[in-house]
């Protein structure tokens, strides 16, 4: 089979199609032969340091974190699913790729009348979103939530899933075409960072979720808009990972802060998300509650393109790479 290997830490000119050999399914897996798989800034960060995580992950070669196919074989302790199954499917790593095989409690019907482009999109970004704000900072109806970044691949599926929940977003983005979009889905309020200083625009907004992947200076001013037992919740550092924080915001409103990185969580930890995702998130797309929001797509062997894009921070929503 073909697949984009990582061919030594660097730049998106690193990113290679190479010939390797086509994967065959463990007891509890399925060979699934890829149709699309979704860009990630976390593709980034591996193509970058490809030894982040070790060798033990598939990641360490070939990137991509959310795939959507057919399956083609089944292992043989496999009971929900069965051969030519059209299913989107979180990993670890391996998904720039023809094929790949996946845990089955980490597999999901593709949506009723979603292309295999749209389901691609989904798997990486709700499992983060469904791990960090409903699992982690324990967010609910009728509370207030900001996701700085919020036209990101992330950031969008955040905020539909959030309102569909009868939650309030605020959001924050760097140009008038993002802040455009992010009224258009229907957040409350919604910043253009580069010309107005959210905190300020804020202040009396009494949130009581921030979802950051800034950092930096981002940090304190999160600390300062939160409101008693709100919570904080960081998935990357953009901007700096070196931060000052005024302690007494967190002591004195009883603030928690919380982040994580979903790649190296267990499978156990991935299939009570992914168990989760179904009961909740998955009937929003029946209702069409919430959607897909793709941006470009690219084929396979121009993942290098891909990345040049995501690293642009032009885009709204998620990238896609077609196998």
């Amino acid at each position: 089979m073909k697949a984009i290997f990582i061919t030594q830490a660097g730049g998106p000119e690193v990113l290679q199609l190479q010939e390797t050999e086509k994967p065959s399914p463990q007891e509890h897996e399925v060979l699934l032969k890829i149709k699309a798989a979704g860009v990630n800034r976390s593709d980034i960060l591996t193509r970058e340091n490809p030894d982040a995580y070790g060798d033990d992950l598939p990641s360490a070669k070939i990137p991509g974190l959310e795939v959507s196919g057919v399956i083609k074989a089944i292992g043989s302790q496999v009971s929900n699913f069965k051969i030519d199954d059209k299913v989107c499917a979180l990993v670890a790593g391996g998904g720039y790729a023809e094929y790949i095989c996946v845990d089955e409690r980490l597999c999901l019907p593709i949506p009723e009348a979603l292309s295999f482009v749209e389901a691609a999109s989904l798997p990486e970004v709700i499992f983060t979103v469904w791990f960090n704000l409903f699992q982690q900072a324990n967010l609910k109806s009728g509370e207030k939530l900001l996701i700085h970044g919020g036209t990101s691949g992330v950031g969008v599926m955040g905020l539909q899933i959030a309102k569909a929940l009868e939650i309030e977003t605020f959001a924050t983005a760097g140009s008038s075409e993002k802040i455009e979009f992010l009224k258009n889905i229907g957040v409350s309020k919604a910043i253009n960072y580069k010309d107005e200083d959210f905190q300020e625009v804020l202040k009396d907004e009494k949130l009581d979720v921030i979802f950051d992947m800034v950092g930096g200076d981002y940090t304190n001013k999160n600390l300062k808009l939160l409101q008693p037992k709100g919570r904080l919740v960081n998935i990357n550092a953009m901007k700096s990972a070196e931060v000052t924080i005024d302690l007494w915001q967190v002591i004195s409103k009883n603030i928690s802060l919380t982040g994580s990185l979903l790649k190296p969580q267990p499978i156990d930890v991935k299939a009570k998300i992914a168990k989760e995702i179904k009961a909740e998130v998955w009937p929003l797309f029946t209702s069409e509650e919430i959607k897909p929001v793709v941006y470009k797509k690219f084929p396979l062997s121009k993942a290098n393109e891909a990345h040049k894009l995501m690293e642009s921070s032009n885009h709204i929503g998620k990238i896609i790479l077609e196998v």
